[in-house]
């Protein structure tokens, strides 16, 4: 049975995109977040801006002016029911009344930051479990935006240089959230360059999805397997399933690592993703002539 609950993933931004952060997860420049992104999360939300969300800022080290940021951006788009959860450690994570209100939430939001915390403080908490039932039998929303997207799926990416990437063991993997099976996700990507994690991720694992979320992108995933590219970027996707072979296991740790027949599509806004399928769809918009 497909989940009733919709992701909504984000890669971060560099200038009017979908959400600016720094290495601590701060927004600097919320417009298009405001009016795109952002409003996309409320309009698929269940009660629109009279929802409740909730903001999980683990992931940041400055959690507090986090938490802030987000409740000034949600201001402005007429949407006041908003709390913080500066959840910083396991027990916060099994607390009773954190777990109450992560029950009456129809929207969390994971922010930027570190994604190695939302998995240690969070995986197999109260919270954690909680959200996974909530994601599989109610319409909530659960968004993350850089380090909350990568956070998202079963598979994370939690370190490796984007220089070194195809060197072996250079990219570390381990489990995340686990929302979304099948794919793994990195973030900031066409920024800081880091199609080799993906490469190295897909040639390691062919079985599992790559998705390279760009600056001012995200995808909205409904019915766990449809994947709409949303925002002014790129998504790219990396499909190892039909690699024909790769020197992975027989080379030593520090060698480069070769790759036969890795296959890579680029989704922009409006592209669809059928992940059961593996089939992309992409939009083609009516281009209005000019007298």
């Amino acid at each position: 049975m497909a989940p009733k609950g919709k992701l909504i993933i984000i890669g971060g931004a560099i200038n009017t995109g979908s959400f600016t952060e720094t290495q601590f997860g701060l927004p600097q420049n919320m417009n298009f977040f405001e009016r795109g992104i952002l409003k996309r999360i409320t309009t698929e939300s269940v009660h629109n801006t009279d929802s409740r969300f909730e903001i999980i800022t683990t992931a940041s080290l400055i959690p507090e002016k986090v938490g802030e940021e987000y409740i000034k951006a949600y201001a402005q788009l007429d949407v006041h029911n908003v709390g913080v959860l500066n959840i910083g450690s396991r027990e916060q994570a099994n607390d009773e009344a954190y777990v109450e209100r992560v029950k009456a939430a129809d929207v969390i939001i994971f922010t930027g930051g570190d994604q190695l915390r939302l998995s240690s403080i969070f995986g197999g908490t109260a919270i954690h479990e909680t959200l996974l039932y909530k994601y599989e039998h109610e319409k909530i929303v659960i968004a993350g935006t850089s380090a909350g997207a990568a956070a998202s799926s079963k598979n994370m990416i939690y370190q490796g240089s984007s220089k070194d990437a195809l060197l072996k063991g250079e990219v570390k993997i381990t489990g995340g959230l686990g929302f979304i099976d099948g794919v793994i996700v990195d973030t900031h990507f066409v920024q800081r360059g880091r199609i080799g994690r993906l490469l190295y991720a897909a040639a390691s694992n062919p079985g599992i999805l790559g998705i390279g979320l760009g600056e001012d992108t995200g995808l909205y995933i409904s019915e766990g397997n449809k994947m709409e590219a949303i925002g002014s970027g790129m998504v790219i996707l990396v499909d190892g399933r039909k690699m024909v072979d790769t020197n992975l296991t027989d080379v030593e740790m520090g060698q480069p690592v070769s790759i036969n027949n890795m296959i890579v599509h680029v989704m922009c806004d409006g592209d669809v993703y059928n992940l059961q399928e593996h089939q992309l769809t992409i939009h083609h918009p009516k281009v209005i002539p000019i007298d």
